[in-house]
């Protein structure tokens, strides 16, 4: 089983235990499997590459195959405590109806995403080049990610959308919680992780 990212284990820090979770994009399962045997959660995965899904249910996850992006409307309401996206958000077509569905499943959503407006993206796009960092390592034309945003963005949109903010950490490129990161996340923050609510 792969070891948990560290941006991964924040992540775990927040689910209650004995939470029913659904992770959006599970990967090969890592967080559920990890949830499941640290912090009692059950709940499924959703994955659209096959290859990944083969390792999820090698690590005994069950797995939906869907795209994120046909979205969730076959998900009864409620059904969840948590709806986790990692890293996710910026490849999708409509984020902001994701999110919405998520907060329509879940009682929380759980996001995280590369910051765009971190100081090397802007270092990268003043020399008049696509940013490729540790956070964001395809070059332009090979990239999945359609919908980059920084941080003021993504709290932008969360006001826009009516959402508490219920916690926020923003990290470094070490996926590490930083001084720098926190007194200036917009600029020195890598990737930022958020759980939502409706107000």
């Amino acid at each position: 089983m792969t070891p948990l990212r560290s941006e991964l284990r924040m992540i775990a820090d927040w689910i209650r235990p004995g939470s029913h979770i659904l992770d959006l994009g599970c990967g090969d399962g890592t967080l559920l499997h990890n949830l499941h045997e640290h912090r009692q959660a059950t709940g499924y995965g959703i994955e659209i590459d096959q290859n990944k899904i083969v390792k999820a249910i090698a690590n005994n996850i069950n797995v939906i195959q869907t795209d994120l992006d046909a979205g969730l409307s076959e998900i009864e309401s409620g059904s969840f405590d948590y709806v986790v996206m990692s890293e996710t958000l910026q490849a999708v077509r409509y984020p902001d109806k994701l999110i919405d569905e998520m907060l329509r499943i879940g009682s929380e959503a759980i996001i995280t995403f590369p910051n765009f407006g971190h100081w090397r993206c802007r270092m990268e796009l003043f020399y008049g080049r696509m940013p490729v960092t540790p956070s964001l390592p395809d070059t332009w034309y090979n990239t999945p990610n359609i919908h980059m945003c920084t941080i003021h963005d993504f709290e932008q949109l969360c006001q826009d959308m009516n959402l508490r903010v219920v916690q926020r950490i923003v990290v470094d490129r070490d996926h590490k919680p930083s001084v720098t990161a926190r007194m200036l996340p917009n600029l020195m923050g890598e990737v930022a992780l958020y759980r939502l609510q409706n107000r």
